[in-house]
């Protein structure tokens, strides 16, 4: 089988960034896949499932609900390996394209309160592993890193592994 495009990235050289993964072509329609890494992969901890659930329901909340970008979103959700989040936009994107978005959204989840979007046995198949102040800090940290983007988190390093 063909090694996947996102197996082909040195994960021993890869950063804390806002960066595009793939894009996809499906005749004149494009899909744009950003890698939104959180956590060094390998270097750092990963989240643990109660802020990365979380970070997962109010990031989807917030893009499904956005004035200019919820029709473009077509999927908001976290890597297996825990290190970060997906993040699927119909159309061509580059990396600095989102970060506007990215900051809102955060600056969102900053000053969020209440219950947690989808917190209950009826909207949520795990409803109780929720942390909203893990999730905060979580996005809080990664937040920095969106308003300060530059190249480096901005663009993969050393593509194929």
């Amino acid at each position: 089988m063909e090694k996947i495009a996102s197996f082909q990235i040195d994960h021993l050289r890869l950063k804390p960034g806002v960066y595009v993964s793939r894009k996809d072509k499906f005749t004149e329609l494009v899909i744009t896949t950003f890698d939104l890494r959180f956590k060094e992969p390998n270097k750092e901890p990963v989240m643990d499932m109660p802020a990365l659930h979380t970070i997962e329901h109010l990031c989807a909340t917030f893009l499904r609900s956005h004035n200019d970008w919820s029709q473009k979103v077509v999927y908001f959700g976290p890597m297996g390996c825990r290190t970060g989040f997906y993040l699927i936009l119909e159309g061509s994107y580059q990396s600095t394209d989102v970060l506007p978005l990215l900051s809102e959204m955060f600056e969102w989840i900053e000053k969020f309160e209440g219950a947690v979007p989808g917190a209950s046995p009826v909207e949520c198949g795990n409803w109780r592993e929720l942390n909203i102040d893990m999730a905060k800090w979580e996005c809080r940290k990664y937040a920095i890193l969106v308003n300060k983007a530059n190249k480096e988190n901005l663009e993969y390093p050393g593509s194929v592994v």
